[in-house]
C-alpha cells in the first residue's frame, strides 16, 4: 500500500488500529499526516512489531 493509498483509506484503518491494538492514542495515530516514519516508530513501540510486520499488517486490514 502506497501513501496515497494508506492517506486515502487513513480514518478507517484508524478505527481498525484502535480496536485491534487499545494502546494506540489518537495523538499516536496523528502522526500519518507528513510523518510516515515516526507513525511507524510509535506503532512498532507500542504493539512491538517491525516496520515490515506493521505495513503488511496494515495492508491486510
Amino acid at each position: 500500500m502506497n501513501t496515497t493509498e494508506l492517506a486515502g483509506k487513513w480514518n478507517e484503518l484508524k478505527g481498525v488500529l484502535k480496536q485491534k491494538y487499545a494502546d494506540l492514542t489518537d495523538d499516536d495515530l496523528l502522526f500519518v499526516e507528513g510523518k510516515e516514519e515516526e507513525l511507524y516508530g510509535r506503532i512498532q513501540q507500542k504493539i512491538g512489531k517491525t516496520k515490515d510486520e506493521i505495513k503488511k499488517m496494515i495492508s491486510e486490514l
